[in-house]
């Protein structure tokens, strides 16, 4: 003799949380992967840039000019 039944909609109810739990699973799977795959990405930027020389700024022009800034 059973303790307890199950209804159709209990049943229901628990597949729902579990497609729901595992769809959470993987995605929480997929966004480690992404975070790990964007520092790999960052990491080999900021190397890149490290390597990078520095460029000399131009001389500044001596030449000024005077913007008029009308409104309407």
């Amino acid at each position: 003799m059973p303790i307890a039944k199950i209804t159709g909609p209990g049943l229901a109810g628990i597949g729902i949380s579990v497609a729901l739990l595992w769809s959470c699973v993987l995605g929480e799977h997929m966004m480690v992967e992404r975070a790990f795959t964007e520092r790999a990405r960052v990491i080999q930027e900021v190397e890149r840039l490290r390597r990078h020389q520095a460029e000399p700024v131009s001389v500044p022009s001596l030449q000024r000019s005077r913007v008029h800034v009308t409104a309407g």
